[in-house]
């Protein structure tokens, strides 16, 4: 605490601002690492079931084999389509909708460069929706996260992970299995005693994939980085994929993935780490908006990230400042602690090191010496498989 206010006093902060700051950088993120984790963790039982729907695509399209699996697919996204009845039945019931009327499809405008990958993160295996088109990434994250309603989805945005989904298709196979085990007691109304004994069991039927816009990350232009745009949208899905993964992590491991800048900062580490084997703080700064600091650019990500309720105009400012100078300890500590090379128990021990920090500590004047401490401690903790 003492340390925060000292950070926090010398950017001149007042009081009110003070415990606005506090309250935002409050770290919430579980800190019991049990030492029974192994690493990399075994993959969550419902990608079993994705791994299913990867193998019937690459037989008959990705488009074709999840408009059979998620039912979102299956409707357009129009004004107030989630307030009619078919859609209705169709994402609370499970009701086939082929049956239904409205049920027209999702219009893409490439469907057939759709991918779908089961992609290894440190927390398991995940399923991945990848799309080259930016449309049709817009009409993703509307259908998956906006139940089919036309919601403006911000440029910036290029990726999205989806937790909670209720996947009918894998209750649909409960209930087969089940019938098959109850062949005297598999009745309708016997079916309806079931499922009620279900929905509290929601790893049996909820799961957690990422869906990915193949475009420019944070939708900063290839120029701005002196690269060309091939090598930038191949760095950017790299960096979509690790930032997205990270989230996971956190939320499987920590139990906690927030709509916070401190998470942000740990999964734009974590991807351009593993995209570029080094962390760029002025490519992290640019990404946020703050790539002329103290200047802050209208449209960076960090507005994204202001907190509920969001931060004042003044804290906001001070907020900035945090995030450029823990950004740029951050580059100091990993050009001066790591290789290129980096074995699983330092990309381990550095993910959990900087879940045990908020933003204050790693913008204090002493917070490569608080990371190392932490990395070091953590590498004597966890077990790994190798």
């Amino acid at each position: 605490m003492e340390l925060s206010m000292t950070t926090l006093t010398n950017l001149n902060a007042n009081r009110s601002e003070i415990e606005e700051l506090l309250s935002y950088n409050e770290n919430v993120f579980q800190q019991d690492v049990q030492s029974f984790f192994s690493f990399p963790l075994v993959s969550e039982p419902y990608v079993a079931d994705w791994e299913r729907y990867l193998y019937t695509a690459n037989k008959i399209g990705v488009y074709q084999s999840l408009k059979s699996t998620l039912i979102q697919f299956n409707f357009p996204v129009k004004t107030g389509i989630s307030k009619q009845d078919d859609y209705q039945v169709a994402t609370r019931k499970g009701t086939d909708p082929g049956i239904l009327k409205s049920a027209t499809g999702l219009k893409f405008n490439q469907p057939q460069q759709l991918q779908l990958i089961i992609y290894q993160t440190l927390a398991g295996s995940i399923p991945v929706i990848i799309t080259e088109n930016r449309e049709d990434f817009v009409l993703l994250i509307q259908a998956l996260t906006k139940r089919n309603e036309p919601v403006p989805i911000p440029d910036s945005m290029g990726a999205c992970i989806i937790g909670g989904y209720n996947n009918w298709d894998r209750i649909r196979e409960y209930r087969k299995e089940w019938s098959l085990q109850n062949p005297q007691n598999c009745s309708e109304q016997d079916w309806k005693i079931e499922f009620k004994k279900l929905i509290p069991q929601k790893e049996l039927y909820q799961d957690r994939f990422i869906v990915i816009s193949s475009g420019f990350y944070s939708n900063v232009s290839a120029e701005k980085l002196g690269l060309t745009n091939e090598q930038w949208l191949k760095l950017s899905l790299k960096i979509r994929l690790e930032h997205e993964c990270t989230h996971y992590f956190t939320r499987r491991v920590f139990g906690s993935m927030r709509n916070n800048i401190l998470d942000e900062l740990i999964a734009d580490y974590r991807g351009i780490v593993t995209a570029y084997e080094e962390f760029r703080a002025d490519w992290f700064l640019l990404f946020m908006g703050l790539e002329s600091f103290p200047k802050y650019r209208p449209g960076g990500r960090l507005e994204n990230y202001r907190g509920e309720p969001p931060l004042s105009d003044e804290a906001f400012k001070i907020l900035q400042a945090l995030l450029y100078q823990a950004a740029k300890n951050l580059e100091s500590f990993d050009h001066q602690y790591f290789d290129k090379n980096r074995a699983l128990i330092d990309q381990v021990s550095m993910l959990i090191a900087l879940t045990k920090m908020n933003l204050i500590q790693l913008a204090s004047s002493n917070s490569v010496a608080l990371l190392e401490e932490a990395v070091n401690k953590q590498k004597t903790k966890l077990v790994f498989n190798y």
